[in-house]
């Protein structure tokens, strides 16, 4: 088991917390991951609502579905969801949280964290995407901050097949933002 990341997405019901974990498990396994599990959370939550789902990665096959209850890396979509959901639950001490805010790391509480943020929704605007769209800007943060994906070519190229029919070259173009802009600080 110590060789699979366990990486935990919140976000809300309609912001594509799920899709944003699909694309990054199709470009881990063309990583080398060849382990590559989803186990999407949500029932019948409406458009706003917190939803999560599990994304495990290794490099052997995984056996265990099971939705993750310890992850090591965290990635949050909606800074706001911080005052609902306890997204820290189960974080592994010196673990990962990728987090969508407008605030620097320090702004927050967390202790004994690495702290990666940026403001993904101000940049996926800057990138030609309506309002609110984060979920393509948040694969850049993640991939900076966890260091997992190395080939950003073939990252990018799936982001515009994902989004081929609304805006393919923004949303690629909001992942590449999001990826420069991410500051990562470790919390003590």
């Amino acid at each position: 088991m110590d060789d699979i990341i366990n990486i935990k997405w919140h976000g809300r019901g309609g912001q594509g917390a799920i899709t944003a974990a699909k694309i990054v498990a199709k470009a881990a396994f063309h990583e080398g991951f060849k382990g590559v599990t989803m186990a999407p959370s949500f029932g019948t939550e409406r458009r706003g609502a917190p939803v999560s789902t599990s994304l495990k990665l290794a490099r052997t096959k995984i056996y265990d579905l099971s939705p993750i209850k310890l992850p090591e890396i965290v990635v949050v979509l909606d800074h706001a969801l911080l005052d609902e959901v306890d997204v820290t639950l189960g974080l592994a001490p010196g673990g990962l949280i990728v987090l969508n805010t407008p605030k620097q790391p320090e702004d927050y509480g967390f202790k004994n964290v690495r702290l990666a943020c940026a403001d993904v929704t101000e940049l996926g605007a800057q990138a030609g995407l309506r309002k609110g769209i984060v979920n393509s800007g948040i694969i850049g943060s993640f991939v900076k901050a966890s260091g997992l994906i190395k080939d950003t070519d073939y990252l990018l190229e799936l982001i515009r097949d994902e989004f081929k029919a609304v805006k393919p070259d923004a949303n690629a173009r909001a992942a590449e933002l999001a990826f420069n802009a991410t500051t990562l600080k470790v919390l003590p």
